[in-house]
């Protein structure tokens, strides 16, 4: 029986044996990619030199968008390269960098995403308490208590992932390290641990998402009750977006981590990990930005080469 310290690395999922759809996954991947990039990017930009996006749902949105550039760069660079090069191999260590760092963006997303419901909360429901509640202070504390509280899980759940005894080759039926596949190749008696604390994340999860559901089912009846139709449209716009993209990631990848794994190779595999860690990325930018007016009008200002000689020395503002 071969333990861990035998396995030197591993071999990924392709998503063709064919030369000619090796290259076409190439460049599809290589245009989604610039396109999550170049989107993000612009968030962060139009955010950072727009004094009128100097607001918590902004700040906050920043954050997302940074998040964003680094949760899909750890799966689909990789992904790329080993198709253009017309291979699948990626070392033991490059495997536990993929692990770290996509959990870690991945549930700080996630995290921040909680946070951003609870804003919108205060935004609809609680408006003359706004300002004392989201003020920079509590903004920038929680932002960085999701950030660093994700950190010390991500690290004792990699830690504890390849801690396992590979006995089970080193084939991972996935396009990237995703723990799931990885646990398939752990000996049978050594997985139980960690499969406990992917159902207990699960449910810590499910917790996050009842949280945003409860906050927007009480946004709503506030926005419901607004007079003016255009208030109602300004509310709604920044609420069915955000609620949009909560479940399509909670759900892809609740079910990625939990569904019974097969010894088989599954097609639906494969599309459920292109939907919670490649899709989200690209689609966030076009969402927030799409149907948002602020966002719109910046970005004209930016285009137009009139944003930057009217930028302001701070970066954060209520």
């Amino acid at each position: 029986m071969s333990n861990r310290t035998s396995v030197t690395e591993f071999l990924l999922l392709g998503f063709s044996d064919v030369r000619e759809l090796q290259i076409l996954h190439f460049v599809v991947f290589l245009l989604i990619y610039l396109a999550a990039l170049m989107g993000n990017l612009l968030i962060i930009i139009v955010v950072a030199f727009d004094h009128h996006l100097h607001t918590p749902m902004y700040f906050f949105l920043t954050n997302l968008s940074i998040l964003d550039i680094g949760s899909i760069s750890v799966p689909v660079p990789k992904s790329m390269a080993n198709s253009l090069m017309n291979t699948r191999s990626i070392s033991y260590s490059g495997c536990v960098a993929q692990v770290f760092f996509f959990i870690f963006f991945a549930v700080t997303e996630y995290s921040l995403l909680t946070v951003m419901a609870y804003d919108r909360y205060i935004a609809i429901c609680q408006p003359l308490h706004y300002k004392r509640v989201m003020n920079r202070t509590a903004c920038v504390q929680m932002a960085a208590s999701a950030w660093m509280s994700v950190f010390v899980y991500t690290a004792l759940h990699t830690g504890n992932t390849f801690a396992l005894s590979f006995c089970g080759g080193n084939m991972v039926d996935q396009f990237f390290c995703e723990i799931p596949q990885l646990l398939k190749l752990t000996c049978s008696d050594s997985y139980l641990r960690e499969t406990g604390i992917i159902v207990f994340s699960t449910c810590l999860g499910f917790s996050c998402f009842v949280f945003i559901v409860v906050s927007y089912v009480q946004i709503f009846t506030t926005v419901l009750r607004i007079p003016s139709e255009q208030g109602r449209h300004k509310a709604l716009s920044t609420c069915f977006p955000h609620l949009i993209v909560v479940s399509l990631f909670f759900f892809t990848i609740t079910f990625a981590y939990l569904k019974p794994t097969s010894s088989s190779t599954s097609v639906l595999d494969l599309m459920v990990a292109v939907l919670y860690c490649v899709l989200p990325p690209m689609m966030n930018p076009i969402i927030y930005s799409m149907r948002n007016k602020e966002i719109k009008a910046a970005l004209r200002k930016l285009m137009a080469g009139r944003l930057f000689a009217k930028t302001e020395q701070s970066i954060f503002c209520l």
